[in-house]
C-alpha cells in the first residue's frame, strides 16, 4: 500500500540552471532535457556519500518550482519548523527576540544511575536510577542557561524562527 510522507531536511542550496548544473558535473545535458530550467544544486548535508570532491555531501539538481514548494529559508521558519531543527541538534532563536545572544538548545534526556549526594532529586528522596526526559533549554540574554523553556502563543505562531551557528 503507498503511504503519505511528509519531510523535513536542512539543505544547502545554490541557484543553477539545469545546463550549469550538468557543466559543473561534467556531463553532457541530455538532448530531450531544457537547458534553461531554473533550479538548484542541491547538497544533503545530513547523510549519503559525497558524490562530488568540492562537497561534503550527496548534490543533485532540483527544479525551482519542487525545491520552493518543497523547503524555506532558515531565517524565517515556524515554529514547527524550528522544533523539527532542534530535534537534528541545531540551535534555534526568534530573529524578533529583545535580547542578544539568547537561543533554544534541545537536551535529549539522559538516565541518571544515582541522584548525587546534595543534589535537588537526592533531597526529593530519589536513591536509585531515573530518566530526566528530553527538553528545551534556553541560553538567556544574560549567559545563563535555563532549562525547561516554554514557548508563548506569540513563540508558536511567529514565522521569524531562525538557525544559530
Amino acid at each position: 500500500m503507498t503511504q503519505r510522507f511528509i519531510g523535513t531536511k536542512i539543505i544547502l542550496a545554490l541557484a543553477m540552471t539545469r545546463l550549469a548544473y550538468n557543466a559543473y558535473r561534467g556531463w553532457e545535458l541530455p538532448a530531450d532535457e531544457n537547458g534553461a530550467d531554473d533550479g538548484y544544486l542541491v547538497e544533503y548535508t545530513d547523510g549519503g556519500a559525497p558524490n562530488h570532491p568540492d562537497h561534503t555531501g550527496y548534490i543533485s539538481w532540483s527544479p525551482k518550482a519542487q525545491l520552493d514548494n518543497a523547503y524555506r529559508a532558515t531565517d524565517g521558519m515556524s515554529f514547527g519548523l524550528a522544533v523539527e531543527a532542534l530535534k537534528k541538534g541545531f540551535k534555534v532563536a526568534r530573529a524578533g527576540w529583545n535580547g542578544k545572544g539568547m537561543w533554544l538548545v534541545l537536551d535529549p534526556g539522559s538516565v541518571v544511575s544515582e541522584a548525587r549526594e546534595g543534589s535537588a532529586y537526592h533531597k526529593a528522596g530519589i536513591t536509585g536510577a531515573f530518566t530526566i526526559n528530553p527538553h528545551i533549554n534556553m541560553k538567556t540574554a544574560t549567559g545563563e542557561m535555563q532549562p525547561g523553556w516554554l514557548a508563548s502563543q506569540t513563540d508558536m505562531l511567529a514565522d521569524d524562527w531562525q538557525l544559530i551557528d
